[in-house]
């Protein structure tokens, strides 16, 4: 996977690391109300803006900036997971962060960030306990098999629009971007 990822450009980094942000997002807010976390809610719009940035519309990056300066400046931004609150690493929060970082950097490392938020423990329980009947067992291992297989999906897919997608953070025309959400977006975020 990293060397996939070091290899695209970082436009195409960045819109990997959004979708798996999404996936993870949506599969947090399908949790029950009190499973939710107040704090990964709240970056909701964050992801939107980093959605609106890596297909091509260049007016969100002040809002891409503010978003994570906010939360560099909170008290969930610390290297302290003993003392500080820990929801800034629940996966949906983490892979929203690293694709606001990948949308603005273009570094591998946030994509390959991102990518291991998808195959969290947590996250791989949820998927490979979402279709067990009772008196079955987890099978963690097919699940990120799954999902491996499912993030070089994704690569190919965009690999598929790199022409369009290498300048993207400078602005595209309006279309192509309307073209892209649909064919990107809609795919990347999709939880099958």
């Amino acid at each position: 996977m990293n060397a996939r990822l070091e290899a695209a450009s970082p436009s195409e980094r960045g819109v990997f690391a959004a979708g798996v942000a999404e996936r993870l997002m949506s599969w947090h807010e399908a949790l029950p109300e009190d499973e939710q976390a107040d704090f990964t809610l709240g970056l909701r719009p964050l992801l939107n803006s980093v959605w609106e940035g890596v297909l091509g519309d260049p007016a969100v990056h002040t809002a891409v900036n503010h978003g994570l300066a906010e939360y560099m400046l909170s008290d969930y931004c610390h290297n302290d997971r003993l003392v500080g609150p820990d929801d800034a690493y629940e996966p949906a929060s983490a892979a929203t962060l690293n694709a606001a970082y990948a949308y603005l950097f273009g570094c591998t490392d946030f994509a390959v960030w991102a990518s291991r938020r998808a195959i969290d423990d947590q996250h791989l329980e949820h998927l490979a306990g979402a279709e067990l009947e009772e008196g079955d067992f987890l099978d963690t291992d097919k699940a990120l098999i799954d999902e491996l297989k499912r993030q070089l999906r994704d690569l190919d897919l965009i690999a598929e629009r790199s022409k369009e997608l290498r300048h993207a953070k400078f602005g595209l025309p309006i279309d192509t971007s309307a073209r892209l959400r649909v064919e990107l977006r809609t795919p990347l975020s999709s939880r099958d």
